[in-house]
């Protein structure tokens, strides 16, 4: 799995990224907020850590959680309880004050994904044609072999899955992919939706899947055939919260 780092100070990133490394995870770096945008847009991510030092941690958090619906944990050196109900208030999912251990780290973070993925329910989308695993973040034509789906298109797949059979406004799709800058490109839709067209659907040229309502937005049908798998029942192993 991948975190994205937001390392805002430089003398800490070496111990938080060999941290991650230490508990399997892939990590990039980041030191402003658009880049960590950029890196969970155009890169599968899975969670975000941001360490916040000094900073304004409230400002940080919640531009984050304004741009992104992925885990997030704050880690800061400001250990009081003022810093936590700040973190929090402002969207954060956990928070843990440095110095800390590497296992706390760890669990809290694992702890995050975990709930992450009982709210992003139902785990897979099962057609004629092709298997969604939105869990795992793949996906499988009929036969088993694996589409190759970017971040960007598995992103756009994923929006349009949780409002199956809806349309989903372009502004929206816009917003949550690209952000601000994206709003004023609606051609971006058209682009993607050609490219998981090709990638998805057994005639690309008449689409039985992803269709495009002009002006309005894009909609994910699911015929009578597929079904929406749920996640996996939460495991009892314990953690700390």
């Amino acid at each position: 799995m991948k975190v994205v780092l937001l390392e805002l100070d430089r003398g800490s990133q070496r111990i938080a990224v060999a941290a991650l490394r230490y508990g399997g995870y892939e990590v990039t770096t980041a030191h402003t907020v658009e880049q960590v945008i950029t890196q969970t847009r155009t890169h599968r991510s899975d969670a975000i850590l941001a360490d916040l030092a000094q900073c304004d941690v409230a400002t940080l958090v919640a531009e984050l959680r304004a741009r992104t619906e992925l885990p997030l944990i704050v880690v800061s050196a400001g250990g009081n309880d003022g810093d936590l109900v700040t973190a929090l208030d402002s969207g954060a999912d956990d928070y843990i004050s440095k110095p800390f251990v590497v296992e706390e780290l760890l669990a809290r973070l694992r702890a995050a994904l975990r709930r992450a993925r009982r709210v992003d329910a139902p785990a897979a989308v099962v057609t004629e044609d092709f298997t969604i695993d939105l869990a795992a973040r793949r996906a499988f034509r009929a036969d088993g072999s694996e589409i190759s789906l970017t971040g960007i298109e598995f992103r756009m797949v994923e929006i349009l899955l949780r409002h199956p059979g809806h349309i989903v406004p372009r502004q929206q799709i816009l917003q949550e992919i690209w952000g601000p800058r994206g709003v004023g490109s609606p051609h971006y839709l058209r682009v993607f939706a050609n490219r998981i067209r090709q990638k998805l659907e057994p005639d690309p040229g008449h689409p039985r899947y992803v269709h495009t309502a002009p002006g309005l937005g894009m909609v994910f049908k699911l015929d009578h055939g597929a079904s929406r798998m749920p996640a996996d029942e939460p495991d009892a192993e314990t953690e700390t919260e």
